[in-house]
């Protein structure tokens, strides 16, 4: 069933971003008076249509992979079969500054997308892990640069990381690079700058986890959020808040290592140092005896984790500057690690397919409608950006089909056309080919 939810998920993504992506076309179009012949979500025969007085034709159509808008040309064979209902303009008649903004509102409609996305998940606030270390490996970069267990990444290279994600991304766009990562941490309130050094960083690597890489661990600090009445932990004398140093004089830091020394140790006095208030105090623990459903007996002590989370929220006014701020950023970082695959800095392997932007959807769906947004965002920013390559077929290359007509002052002639859109569509369709290819090759066994 779960390809059934990813592929659900996917659609979804689809169709959302394709659609938007048409409309600009569409509202631009109109604005120059061009006459629009259809409307299309989808691809194929057309399932549901009607027609609007402007005689548009808007249909959903059997194949849900994309869509397109057709506007009226006279160059066309069946172009009478078409001819505008009411007074319109003819695309072949259009000016080149007036196409090459028809092609650029697709592009430009999915930055609006993702700009709209971002501000309200401003509005809303997004509620995100605290990016605090919970484990440094030893002989790592970060355990050399001074980072300990318990800091918080508070920025990487000046750029703001309230959470785990922002963290990822800002170093996502230090791939293949040499030079060195500024971290700025803080521990006990007290700002920290950290320098790591790097010289092609990852930059063979396929998918890499740029967080890992560094030596850094996402394990949870073994921090009590809270205990339940009356079980062992409130009867020792554990406190919310409580860190846990050591359980019968061995060092713990992680809460699975607490986890662990408790579930072995079920009617066995432990004692536990923790740290409360900057001192250290110990307690004696007895953990109670439970069993599972499969019959396997473990200790218990009745302690939950703290998971530290903040929201993060702004007003509808401030918002708009917080949108614009993150569709730059994203749309910095999206053209950068482009570039570096083009240059063969990073591998090409690390674009995504139809599988992982389904199951990448699927699993933020499953995390939260605030995480879907958040990733339909940046998966606008990415098409955007792609329509834009000046390849012939898409947006981009119309757009120099355009300037092209500009500088000679007479347009490309519909050979030369037609021999480009022979070349764009082999160019486009080997790139669906081979990331098809690294999708498969990704989520196969081995």
């Amino acid at each position: 069933m779960d390809y059934l939810y990813y592929a659900f998920f996917l659609l979804v993504t689809l169709i959302v971003l394709v659609t938007f992506h048409e409309l600009g076309h569409f509202l631009m179009a109109r604005w120059a008076g061009l006459h629009v012949v259809r409307f299309s979500v989808g691809f194929g025969k057309p399932l549901l249509s009607w027609h609007d007085g402007r005689g548009t034709e808007f249909c959903i159509a059997a194949i849900p992979l994309g869509g397109y808008v057709r506007m009226y040309d006279r160059r066309d064979a069946d172009a009478a079969a078409h001819a505008p209902r009411v007074p319109a303009m003819s695309y072949d008649v259009l000016s080149p500054w007036w196409r090459i903004a028809v092609a650029l509102a697709g592009p430009g409609a999915n930055f609006v997308l993702a700009f709209l996305v971002f501000w309200l998940l401003s509005v809303m606030g997004v509620s995100s892990f605290v990016p605090i270390i919970g484990s440094v490996a030893e002989e790592s970069a970060a355990e050399r640069a001074g980072l300990l267990p318990g800091d918080e990444i508070v920025a990487v290279d000046g750029a703001d990381t309230p959470a785990w994600t922002d963290v990822a991304l800002a170093l996502a766009g230090r791939l293949g690079d040499t030079g060195a990562i500024e971290i700025r941490t803080k521990r006990a309130d007290a700002p920290l700058t950290r320098t790591i050094g790097i010289e092609d960083w990852l930059g063979t690597v396929q998918d890499p986890d740029t967080i890992g890489a560094l030596g850094i661990g996402l394990e949870q600090l073994a921090v009590i959020g809270g205990i339940v009445e009356g079980e062992a932990a409130e009867r020792g004398g554990l406190r919310p808040g409580d860190r846990i140093v050591e359980v019968d004089g061995e060092p713990v830091s992680l809460w699975s290592e607490f986890v662990a020394r408790v579930r072995k140790s079920a009617e066995q006095s432990l004692v536990v140092t923790v740290e409360r208030g900057g001192a250290e105090a110990r307690v004696r623990v007895t953990p109670a005896q439970r069993r599972a459903e499969d019959g396997t007996e473990s200790g218990y002590v009745g302690a939950w984790l703290d998971t530290p989370t903040r929201l993060v929220r702004y007003g509808p006014i401030e918002a708009l500057g917080r949108a614009a701020t993150e569709t730059y950023a994203k749309t910095a970082l999206t053209v950068d690690l482009l570039g570096k695959m083009l240059t063969l800095n990073v591998p090409a392997t690390n674009l995504a397919g139809p599988i992982t932007i389904g199951k990448v959807t699927g699993d933020s769906a499953r995390a939260g409608f605030d995480r879907f947004l958040w990733i339909l965002a940046l998966l606008s920013i990415s098409l955007g950006i792609i329509n834009l390559v000046p390849i012939p077929i898409l947006d981009g290359g119309h757009v120099v089909y355009s300037l092209v007509e500009i500088v000679r002052s007479k347009p490309v002639s519909m050979r030369a056309q037609a021999v480009g859109a022979q070349i764009g569509l082999a160019i486009v369709v080997g790139l669906m080919l081979f990331v098809f290819y690294v999708d498969i090759a990704r989520w196969l066994p081995g």
